[in-house]
């Protein structure tokens, strides 16, 4: 039988201010707090103890809802993987390489809120990092894959070559946020932003000389830029600068 979040047993009822919670937005509180506790430090240095007293609540309480600490930032990270794909969203006005900038805002945005605990798991080595961690990133990147090859209007199965470009760029984008966090972002996130922009399309074009799908995402990218969007900019950039 489930035991009710607002048993009279609990030690942090008898607390000042005690606020007793449905079950759900209990459980949803201390998935909060522990989220805030994991972006400020490594998952190895927070303990239950230091969620209960972030969250007011007693140890205890915390073990009805979560076996263990593995099992809360389990579920920790699930919450941050399902807020973060959800910045995948493209928004429906702008250009292509606008509305990927938007999502890259979003991006860069939650990496700085989440940068400690989240960058801990993505470089690995963190002694909470278990397989099913590891699946949870790994549904995230899929994500990123699946609505990249979507924005770029491709309605059929994507083909090795594009599905390894978006790959390798989204592992750029990764890359690129942790150690912008490692040294200290001294780079403004909009001009890193945009510099992961300029390398989508350089590397959409050096990919649609070896791929015909490529090819038609890249003349349709284009031809939706306009004569004086970001794309066509870049490439006229680029021809003086090779030249």
């Amino acid at each position: 039988m489930a035991v009710s979040a607002t048993s009279s047993t609990d030690p942090a009822a008898r607390r000042p201010g005690y606020r007793r919670l449905p079950v759900q937005q209990r459980r949803e509180q201390l998935i909060a707090v522990a989220l805030e506790l994991f972006a400020a430090r490594p998952p190895e240095e927070v303990s239950l103890d230091d969620v209960a007293e972030a969250a007011g609540a007693s140890r205890p309480l915390v073990y009805r809802y979560f076996a263990g600490k593995q099992q809360l930032y389990e579920a920790a990270l699930r919450s941050a993987a399902e807020e973060l794909a959800g910045r995948f969203t493209v928004p429906p006005d702008g250009t292509p390489t606008e509305q990927l900038s938007a999502v890259l805002d979003r991006y860069f945005d939650f990496v700085a809120e989440h940068h400690t605990g989240y960058g801990a798991l993505l470089r690995g080595g963190s002694v909470v990092e278990t397989a099913r961690t590891g699946a949870i990133v790994d549904e995230v990147r899929r994500a990123a894959l699946r609505r990249t090859v979507r924005h770029l209007g491709v309605r059929e199965a994507a083909g090795p070559r594009l599905t390894l470009l978006v790959r390798s760029w989204i592992s750029v984008v990764e890359a690129s946020a942790l150690s912008w966090l490692d040294e200290g972002r001294q780079i403004p996130p909009e001009s890193l932003r945009d510099w992961l922009l300029d390398e989508f399309v350089v590397m959409t074009a050096a990919t649609a000389l070896h791929d015909p799908q490529t090819a038609e995402v890249l003349s349709r990218l284009l031809a939706q830029e306009g004569p004086d969007g970001r794309a066509p900019r870049l490439a006229a950039r680029l021809q003086q600068l090779l030249a």
